[in-house]
């Protein structure tokens, strides 16, 4: 497979590729179960817990600033893409929409299809995390977790849920999915956080 779907990074991109990783030729999709086919008329997106709770229909979001991203991605199957580039809405951008509180620690997205994935205030909430609907250019496809997917880019791929639809809002930490199955609570690529330190 190496070689044929991956590479080695050259020296000029090592500085950029995490411990472990390869570059991929391609953008390959991993999915646990099946991928959901969700249309923007019917999307919704909810936050609860410890928020004020609140709806968004698709056009809510479209009306927030857009912005254009450029991140690098990081699979913990050991994969990387270089350059990747997004369009979509800050989540800085977001949370001045809704009125969370300050008790609230942690937060577990959710998604159609029922995937859920954990991940703490502090790295919820990097400048540089965003929702993406557009991929080089066109809608999010559905494999790539369209109609609208979160992306975190410093941590493992697996916490940049795709068709997300909630965010939950908590004070302890609750596991998602892969967290329960053996994954990092965490998802740290540098550090190599890649398998449960429980």
């Amino acid at each position: 497979m190496l070689g044929k779907f991956f590479h080695k990074p050259a020296q000029e991109e090592k500085e950029r590729v995490p411990p472990g990783q390869y570059l991929t030729k391609g953008f390959p999709v991993l999915t646990y179960g099946a991928t959901p086919q969700v249309n923007t008329d019917e999307w919704e997106f909810r936050v609860w817990g410890l928020v004020t709770p609140k709806s968004f229909t698709w056009s809510d979001f479209m009306a927030l600033p857009q912005h254009e991203f450029t991140a690098d991605f990081h699979c913990v199957t050991r994969w990387s893409k270089l350059d990747v580039k997004w369009t979509g809405i800050k989540v800085t951008d977001f949370m001045k929409q809704i009125e969370v509180d300050p008790k609230a620690v942690y937060v577990m997205e959710h998604c159609y299809g029922g995937y859920t994935t954990n991940i703490s205030m502090e790295d919820f909430l990097k400048e540089e995390n965003f929702f993406a609907f557009k991929l080089f250019g066109e809608p999010l496809p559905a494999e790539h977790g369209g109609p609208m997917r979160l992306v975190v880019p410093h941590l493992y791929a697996w916490k940049s849920a795709k068709w997300i639809n909630g965010l939950e809002f908590l004070q302890n930490e609750e596991l998602g999915f892969w967290e329960r199955n053996g994954y990092h609570h965490r998802g740290e690529p540098w550090a190599e956080e890649r398998y449960s330190n429980f």
